[in-house]
């Protein structure tokens, strides 16, 4: 059994709740392509809590947190103005000012270490890799209080900060103050990241602000969903970490809360619903199956056309010649079409031959229509090629506006190219609702 502790519980509460700030203000960062400003912000509050040991001659955790937020927000200024003033790229100019600041800081802390014996007490290597152990009542009070402050300006300003994080164009051309919706971001990370220093330290608190949002991206795209996702999560990562580093006490809390976040942003990777590995394995597996039935239905369907007319059959390896696949490949795609009522078999003198059902003929009309008015609003606007790469060929009427359907299809009839049949248009829809979204 886990004894909870006094010291247990005011960690579990206290690096519970950074993580639930954490995930709240990092989700930002994570969608404006920012994750990496919370290291930035980290590493750059080194010198600030230096400093301010200097300047006081002791430790006093509130004047150096206050150090470190000053610290963060120069580098998060520098940041702005290199950005804005050369053209260096984003990613190197956050490099360049996190390694410049946390040298810095590291100097100053070795300086600090050997100048006296008072500063060899100072414990300031701490706040590198963090002392989650030592967290008090007064920093679970202080990390509430930022965690808080947090929510109510993003609830506040909601709208706004959803607007000037997805199109911050649109937010400046409508007047808003997109700047300083960016800078309040800002500076609630530094906030955050400043009161995560004693908990976890610079070097793991970059990681509360980045798993949190991007473990929740693979489960919604919606940001309300996104944020308290994320809060959840980071208060789960914090808490499970503590729990963990209390059950087995020679493990460090700080790296355990860190690597509980990577397991659970992992499992999200993986068995995420829509956007998780496999999930888009299988689906990318699905549409491959889907083009392939479409294109053995196109290739009967062309068969039908020519001299065989209503009688083209094919055996498996003759399809498998068609589509130019193997064998086995060919007979997974005949066994699809198959199921899905597209196809028939019937024995000959070649051995057993398939050709098109009913409805295999009226779905594989669709997709013959479908393509020919593709290919010929490809050759007619070649520019638009990439918009449409996944484009289910029964699905070209929900694509493309009705008038360029209509002028394309009077195109493909005056080259006697376009597919003829009795059924409607609404016939052509129930076929394809049929077919489960088309074979």
């Amino acid at each position: 059994m886990l004894d909870l502790s006094y010291n247990t519980i005011v960690v579990l509460l206290g690096t519970s709740l950074l993580g639930a700030g954490a995930g709240l203000v990092g989700s930002f960062t994570v969608l404006r392509g920012r994750a990496l400003i919370g290291d930035v912000l980290a590493h750059a509050a080194l010198p600030g809590l230096c400093l301010a040991f200097l300047i006081l001659g002791r430790r006093n955790l509130t004047s150096m947190l206050a150090g470190a937020l000053v610290s963060g927000l120069i580098a998060v200024l520098l940041l702005t103005l290199l950005r804005s003033a050369t053209r260096v790229k984003d990613d190197a100019v956050m490099g360049t000012i996190r390694s410049v600041f946390f040298g810095g800081g590291v100097v100053l802390i070795s300086y600090i270490q050997n100048r006296s014996v008072e500063g060899s007490k100072a414990g300031l290597d701490s706040y590198i890799l963090g002392k989650t152990a030592g967290m008090i009542a007064a920093d679970v009070q202080l990390i509430g209080g930022v965690a808080l402050a947090a929510l109510v300006c993003i609830v506040l300003l909601y709208k706004e900060m959803q607007l000037a994080s997805f199109d911050p164009g649109f937010a400046r051309v409508q007047g808003w103050p997109a700047l300083a919706l960016d800078n309040l971001q800002m500076a609630l990370a530094a906030l955050v990241t400043v009161v995560g220093l004693p908990a976890v330290g610079a070097v793991l608190v970059a990681a509360m602000l980045i798993l949190p949002g991007v473990t929740m991206r693979f489960w919604t795209d919606r940001l309300g969903k996104l944020l308290l996702g994320a809060a959840l999560i980071g208060a789960t990562i914090g808490g499970a970490g503590t729990l963990a580093s209390a059950k087995f006490s020679l493990l460090p809390a700080g790296p355990v809360i860190i690597l509980v976040g990577t397991f659970i942003f992992v499992l999200s990777m993986l068995f995420a619903p829509r956007r998780g590995v496999l999930a888009r394995a299988a689906a990318l597996r699905d549409f491959r199956r889907m083009l392939a039935r479409q294109k053995l239905l196109a290739a009967l369907y062309t068969f039908c056309e020519g001299p065989e007319g209503d009688d083209a059959w094919l055996t498996d390896e003759e399809i498998a010649a068609t589509l130019e696949m193997s064998p086995r490949a060919a007979r997974r795609v005949v066994y699809d079409a198959l199921l899905s009522g597209a196809l028939q078999p019937r024995e000959s003198a070649k051995g057993t031959e398939y050709g098109l059902t009913e409805f295999g003929w009226e779905h594989a009309i669709l997709i013959v229509r479908g393509e020919r008015l593709w290919r010929l609003y490809l050759l007619e606007h070649p520019d638009l090629a990439g918009q449409l790469v996944d484009l289910d060929l029964t699905k070209v009427d929900e694509h493309l506006p009705a008038d360029v359907v209509q002028d394309l299809e009077a195109k493909l009839r005056a080259e006697n190219r376009l597919p003829e049949t009795d059924a409607s248009a609404d016939a052509y829809a129930a076929a394809h609702r049929a077919a489960g979204g088309g074979p």
